[in-house]
């Protein structure tokens, strides 16, 4: 083909020796990965790091792509056999094999290996129809068709442990530029930037928190609990009703730890103890699914607190009933003793006041609470 001018080709022999050509080239690059995986030799007699680096010198490629091959030869050569054969035929491509590996590889180490052979048999048969960011979004959630009920539990686990980290690594900081602007990730004019930080510093109570997280990481976290205490009631309407946000979630998920919760309009999920926490203050509706997605309830805000319950509380609690903390009352949030997933009602007697911190932790599964003889919480991580 190196001989004919690509101009004179029928249209017909073009597309077939793009196909060809594509083939070829990903059945080449698994010959190359099959041979790098076994050259460490190679490495070793020419002093070089490893393989990957002594490739990258000699060819004048990136070293980064040179060892991201590398890994992926390892992990077909040792571990994905199926994936590799997929490769070999040229039923793979290169960008598909990279997004496979990883999402196997991300799979917990005590699954089923039975379930392990399956995900990898799904994937790579899934490579003749998608694409390779929509196969990472499979990847993602290959146990969910795979295995429904270890991905349900599985799922949350993650879900779990990316909010725990985006909660303990939010982060804002305001920076003045000294041109009448101040830098926030974007550029706010002072008098609003003063504002905001102004709000901020009311929820995280530099004065009585002075050995506690640095500024910018409470605030961060300030600026999450801010945006769950505004009202939509006072916000522009959309979609012809004030800002919610909807969270769909199951009924026999509600009572468990191992669920999740979809935010409907989006593809994004939370887990089901951040959405029992979202609804003891945030104006997000319910919507309670039966076992064949049939709407069972259809929240309304009025589970929420009233002002003048509020009022009574700050009035009678006088500060966060967190054992031993001293934020006052007016910057703490209402909970319910009794989980309101589980029947609890919105009444004073059910009620108590939380700080932001002391409120995860009452949502956090880890974490037992104990209420002691003077009506304050104390929590006790879960060994």
């Amino acid at each position: 083909m190196v001989e004919v001018e690509p101009a004179f080709m029928r249209t017909g022999e073009k597309a077939a020796a793009l196909l060809a050509l594509s083939r070829l080239e990903v059945q080449l690059t698994a010959l190359r990965l099959r041979i790098m995986a076994s050259a460490d030799d190679v490495a070793v007699e020419t002093g070089a790091r490893d393989v990957a680096a002594w490739l990258a010198h000699q060819t004048q490629d990136s070293p980064k792509s040179c060892r991201a091959e590398q890994h992926l030869a390892t992990a077909l050569d040792s571990r994905w056999t199926r994936l590799a054969a997929g490769v070999t035929a040229g039923a793979v491509n290169l960008a598909q094999a990279k997004v496979i590996a990883r999402a196997l590889d991300e799979l917990p180490d005590d699954l089923d290996p039975a379930l392990l052979v399956q995900a990898e048999a799904h994937l790579v048969e899934a490579a003749k129809e998608y694409r390779p960011d929509q196969l990472r979004v499979l990847g993602r959630r290959i146990l969910e068709v795979i295995a429904p009920e270890v991905g349900e539990a599985e799922e949350a686990k993650q879900l779990a442990r990316e909010e725990e980290h985006a909660w303990e690594t939010a982060s804002l900081t305001l920076t003045r530029r000294g041109d009448g602007t101040t830098r926030l990730s974007g550029v706010l004019p002072d008098a609003a930037a003063t504002r905001l930080a102004t709000y901020l510093d009311a929820f995280t109570s530099p004065r009585q928190q002075a050995n506690s997280a640095p500024q910018h990481r409470a605030r961060g976290q300030a600026f999450c609990a801010l945006l769950e205490h505004l009202d939509p009631a006072r916000l522009p309407a959309h979609g012809g009703d004030a800002t919610t946000v909807m969270v769909t979630i199951r009924h026999d998920a509600l009572a468990r730890d191992l669920a999740a919760a979809g935010l409907v309009g989006t593809d994004d999920k939370i887990s089901a103890s951040e959405a029992r926490r979202l609804a003891c203050t945030a104006q997000i509706v319910p919507v309670v699914l039966g076992g064949r997605s049939e709407i069972l309830d259809f929240g309304r805000t009025r589970r929420l607190f009233s002002r003048a319950q509020h009022k009574a509380m700050r009035l009678r609690d006088q500060r966060c009933r967190g054992e031993n903390c001293t934020i006052p009352a007016s910057w703490c949030e209402a909970h319910h003793w009794e989980p309101w997933s589980k029947g609890g009602k919105t009444n004073l007697a059910d009620g108590i006041l939380l700080c932001s911190h002391h409120h995860h932790k009452a949502h956090d599964s880890r974490y037992s609470a104990k209420r002691m003889p003077n009506g304050d919480i104390q929590f006790h991580r879960r060994t």
